[in-house]
Order: structure tokens, then C-alpha cells, then sequence
């Protein structure tokens, strides 16, 4: 396999874009930097390295492995990739998002402003469904340098191996994949309590029992209930799959960050159980794009704090 080159003039987006912001948000532990520095500092945006993946078949994208690097430098998104990867990155990074707009349809919020101006350019991702869910099921009581750094060695481990002009890149593991390995194996890798839950949603998705990509088009209330089945989801896990896989853009992921700020700056959204106080945040962010506002709010507040 070898690299193709090229890159996407962000003067061709609607809105602005920050790569950086992007893929450091605690959105997607997928991506690495090239570098190595991945997720080294809480409160950096704007950088030019590179960052790179394995990206799965995509329906409608593409069905067959995909390995990409970008990099924002100089107006582009410059890429580098075993295929045209312009569509796939359009579709992992939401390019066709108009932010100004969505910027423009959050209620007026001097907090959210703050956020805003803070990262302005952030995208939420839109990362493979089946990854995305092993990834926060991993997530409980996790930094997010962890989070990546587990699913890094899933990769690592468990995954295929791909060549590209010298260069070893590992994708994630199929749910086959992850389904034939051991609880021991899995807790090598330092997953811990939460080996038996991957292991366990590895063989539901392999055997057909269920599969994430399965909850979209359902309403979404009803989409976060089908995906609290996989063992290790509640509804905060599921809420982030939602949000940052399958489109659920209403989504409010309601973790520690965002259930501080519900206490100090949105106390009449705290309805005492999950269900009912993300109703009302929802509402309070506006509906159709809250799940843009809270990722804005939790990246803002989670780097003024110590994670």
C-alpha cells in the first residue's frame, strides 16, 4: 500500500474548523498524533501536526480499510491516505457542519460564548459506530490520555496491520476480532472491570445480536434505551455514542463536567434523574444542536479543571 497527497481548501467549508480542537475534545480516542503527543496538554488548539487512523468501511463511503493522516497548516487540511479520502473525511470530521449557524442557534449563554470563542473551529466527529462504542465503554472513571491510550493497544494488539510505504498503522478490531480474545487478554491491556463489558458487547455485535449502528433512525430517546443493552452502557455512555457516532446531534452527555455546570450555571435543568434533566438541558442548549453546545461547554470546563 502506498500514500496518496492532497488537501481540502477549509475556505471550502461552511464555518471554521480546528483539527486539533477536533480530536483533542475528548470526542474520539481513535486518532494519534504522529508525534506522540497526543492529548499531552488540556487547553491547546490550533496546532499543525499530523494525526492519524485506520478507518473501517464506512456505508456509502467506503468498504474496505482506509489508512489517513492530516493536518491543518497554511488554510488547508492537508491529507495523506491509501485512497481519495476526501468524502471519508467530510463524513469523520462533519466538514459539511455550517458551524456559523449552529453558533448561531444556541440560546444567548455567557458561558457558552466563552466556550465558543475558546474553540471556535471544534466539529464534532462522526467516528465508526462499533469503536466509538468500545471507546466510552472504556471511558468510566478514565483521563482521557487512558481512554486513548486503551484503545491505542487494542489496536495494537488485537487488530489488523497494515503496511503503507514502510510504515506499520493498526486498525481497531473488528468485533470478531475482539470477540476471540480472553477477559485476560482484554486485562492485560489494563481495561480492568471493564474487560468482561468489551468482551461481552464484542460478541453480541460479531454474533448479530445487536449492533450500534442499529439505534439510528429511531427517535432518540428510544436510540439511547436500544443502546443501554450492550453490557457497560448506561445512559451517558449511550448518549455518546449517540452523539459522537450516529448523528444524534440533540445529544447531552451528561458526565461529571457538564453535571457541575448544570449545578452552578443551569440549577433549573437539574430534574434529579437522568432522563428528565437531559430533557431540559437539551431544551435550555436549543434543541436540534445541544449536543454541539455541551461538547463546546465540557471541553472548555474540563481544561480549566485538572484532567
Amino acid at each position: 500500500m502506498t500514500f496518496e497527497s492532497g488537501a481540502i481548501p477549509l475556505s471550502s467549508i461552511p464555518g471554521p474548523f480546528d483539527l486539533q480542537a477536533t480530536l483533542e475534545s475528548g470526542q474520539s480516542y481513535l486518532w494519534d498524533s504522529a508525534d506522540g503527543r497526543m492529548y499531552e496538554s488540556m487547553d491547546v488548539y490550533g496546532g499543525d501536526a499530523w494525526y492519524e487512523t485506520v478507518v473501517p468501511p464506512v456505508d456509502g463511503v467506503t468498504d474496505e480499510d482506509v489508512v489517513v493522516r492530516v493536518r491543518q497548516r497554511d488554510g488547508d487540511l492537508e491529507w495523506e491516505a491509501t485512497t481519495d479520502p476526501v468524502p471519508l473525511l467530510t463524513h469523520l470530521l462533519r466538514l459539511d457542519d455550517d458551524l456559523d449557524a449552529i453558533y448561531a442557534a444556541t440560546p444567548d449563554d455567557d458561558l457558552i460564548e466563552r466556550a465558543y470563542d475558546a474553540y471556535r473551529g471544534m466539529r464534532l466527529v462522526r467516528d465508526p459506530p462499533f469503536p466509538c462504542l468500545v471507546s466510552f465503554i472504556c471511558s468510566a472513571q478514565m483521563r482521557v490520555s487512558r481512554i486513548h491510550g486503551m484503545q491505542m493497544a487494542l489496536a495494537r494488539e488485537f487488530g489488523t496491520h497494515h503496511d503503507v510505504d514502510g510504515e506499520a498503522f493498526e486498525a481497531f478490531p473488528t468485533p470478531e476480532q475482539l470477540a476471540a480474545q480472553s477477559e485476560d487478554d482484554l486485562r492485560d491491556l489494563k481495561l480492568g472491570y471493564r474487560a468482561p463489558y468489551v468482551q461481552r458487547t464484542a460478541e453480541m455485535v460479531a454474533g448479530g445480536e445487536a449492533h450500534p449502528r442499529e439505534a439510528v433512525g429511531r427517535d432518540y430517546e428510544d436510540a439511547r434505551e436500544y443502546l443501554t443493552q450492550f453490557v457497560g452502557v448506561g445512559d451517558k455512555v449511550a448518549d455518546c455514542v449517540l452523539l459522537f457516532s450516529l448523528g444524534y446531534l440533540e445529544a447531552v452527555p451528561l458526565d461529571t463536567w457538564i453535571q457541575g455546570a448544570i449545578a452552578e450555571h443551569f440549577p433549573e435543568c437539574d430534574r434529579g434523574n437522568y432522563t428528565e434533566t437531559s430533557r431540559a438541558l437539551r431544551e435550555r442548549l436549543g434543541g436540534e444542536y445541544a449536543g454541539y453546545a455541551q461538547t463546546y461547554l465540557f471541553y472548555y470546563l474540563r481544561a480549566r479543571g485538572d484532567d
